[in-house]
């Protein structure tokens, strides 16, 4: 089919998401001093703020959480697992979460030479992303991947969040591209390609975990180098 624009998602797609906010959290630990707020055990804190921050993304993608509650109720969810309940601790640790994790720059293997590789084809290149405006836009930069999307639409820009479809309509309107000549290329099962195929859109998942789950998308791939014998 003769694509023209292609939609990715950044968190967990091509911006290593896991690794970034591991090292965020870890220099949040360090320059915090939690340990000597009685977080004893980094590894634990880390795999326990990875649970709660999904459960409550999840709330926030349903409408049923503000996103400025978001930001600091996940930290401190954590901290009572170690029986500290300092909310303006929590908050402060929310705060410094959205300074330091933009400044990390790791992206998935082959990030940079698939997206020169699609721009040298003429491919028109964007991204939908639920993560918040200025965080976003941050990332990109640190990373050194932000000249090659012209549009960035976010849920907080946009209003919307995958997988609704209101913020696929807005991404086509804001480009000016057809559903017809359009892909979105995620790592999300229900937020990315169940979204995608909902609003009418053809989709590309990347399963860079190994998932053996069954994905009903139009292309599947396990790697991004993977993309260059669809594009």
């Amino acid at each position: 089919m003769p694509y023209k624009h292609l939609f990715f998602d950044l968190d967990h797609t091509l911006w290593d998401f896991d690794l970034n906010s591991r090292e965020a959290l870890r220099d949040i630990y360090q320059s915090l001093s939690l340990a000597e707020a009685g977080v004893s055990d980094f590894d634990l804190f880390h795999k326990l703020y990875l649970g709660h921050n999904e459960r409550l993304w999840d709330r926030y993608r349903r409408g049923l959480m503000k996103v400025d509650d978001l930001r600091w109720k996940r930290m401190s969810m954590t901290l009572l697992e170690f029986k500290n309940g300092d909310e303006n601790l929590a908050r402060k640790m929310g705060i410094q979460f959205l300074e330091i994790l933009p400044t990390k720059k790791a992206v998935f293997p082959d990030t940079v030479e698939l997206l020169n590789y699609l721009t040298e084809k003429k491919y028109l290149l964007h991204l939908i992303t639920n993560g918040f405006e200025k965080t976003q836009h941050q990332k990109l930069k640190t990373a050194g991947i932000d000249g090659y999307f012209l549009e960035v639409i976010t849920s907080e820009g946009s209003n919307s969040l995958k997988p609704n479809p209101e913020i696929f309509e807005y991404a086509l309107v804001k480009t000016g591209a057809s559903k017809e000549e359009s892909i979105m290329i995620g790592d999300s099962p229900e937020v990315d390609i169940l979204g995608a195929r909902e609003a009418g859109i053809d989709q590309v998942y990347v399963n860079h975990t190994g998932n053996k789950e069954p994905v009903k998308a139009t292309y599947t791939v396990s790697s991004l180098k993977e993309l260059m014998n669809i594009f």
